[in-house]
């Protein structure tokens, strides 16, 4: 599992169908860190949801579910993860506050009607053992961030992990003399921390498997971004493994998406 918000929507989506207890969500979000804050952005979020503001509180996943729950309730109600970074904003409420909070974090939740008011919900790290999260009054887009179907993520994948692979090789090339690089390693390493994270029962086979594959992607782009920033290179060369590489993260982030996407929509 890729973050706490990825979690929290599967686990959370797992609940709201019955089929995890509360307990079953606080365990998988205790992979993240044992104790979670939970506060409003402002005091007009406060009075509607409920949520302690100014000061968050350590509530474990009880208000985390309550906002979830009743911005669910509704027919048309979503539940949908986010992955943005600075030039892929795909599926944020423009110039909100949860807007420029998830770019920053890298993730968050959306709660509620498509097109209509909602909330949404951002983790931030506020201490090795302690994640926050704040909830933000925020419109729900029309469009969600992807639009693609777990089939068409499941081909996208298993091409990604040829190119990452490719991108790799091309480091590797570069630090032939370098006798501490061990790419398998890295790459081990980095799947066994996102193997920490579980999943529901209930999710699908398909999505299951494409969030994996996708883990294993991102741990190459991860080993390929690190040492090939570690190596002497000129302006040009920088940006054109940005370039590169770039592309690779998107379809990794689309993955990602769909599958929790899918999982959410019990597909």
């Amino acid at each position: 599992m890729c973050s706490p918000s990825a979690t929290l929507a599967v686990w959370a989506s797992a609940w709201l169908a019955g089929r995890a207890a509360p307990d079953d969500v606080l365990d998988a979000l205790g992979e993240w860190a044992p104790m979670h804050l939970v506060g409003a952005s402002d005091a007009e979020t406060a009075i509607r949801t409920g949520l302690p503001w100014p000061d968050p509180e350590d509530t474990g996943v009880t208000l985390l579910l309550k906002v979830i729950r009743e911005g669910t309730g509704n027919t048309g109600g979503e539940l949908r993860l986010v992955l943005p970074v600075p030039g892929d904003v795909r599926g944020l409420p423009p110039g909100t506050e949860f807007e420029r909070s998830a770019i920053t974090a890298g993730e968050g939740i959306l709660i509620g009607v498509p097109g209509r008011p909602g909330n949404g919900l951002v983790p931030i790290r506020v201490g090795q053992d302690v994640l926050q999260w704040t909830a933000f009054s925020a419109p729900i887009p029309a469009v969600p961030a992807v639009e693609v179907g777990l089939g068409e993520a499941e081909y996208m994948m298993r091409q990604t992990v040829r190119d990452a692979a490719d991108a790799l090789t091309a480091v590797q090339r570069v630090e032939v003399d370098r006798h501490e690089f061990d790419a398998r390693k890295h790459i081990e390493e980095q799947m066994a921390d996102y193997a920490r994270h579980t999943y529901p029962d209930s999710m699908s086979v398909q999505a299951r498997r494409i969030l994996q594959t996708a883990d294993h992607v991102a741990a190459i782009l991860a080993v390929a971004q690190r040492e090939s920033v570690s190596l002497p290179t000129t302006a040009a060369a920088a940006y054109t493994r940005d370039e590169t590489l770039r592309p690779l993260w998107s379809a990794v982030r689309t993955a990602r998406l769909a599958a929790v996407a899918g999982a959410v929509n019990g597909r």
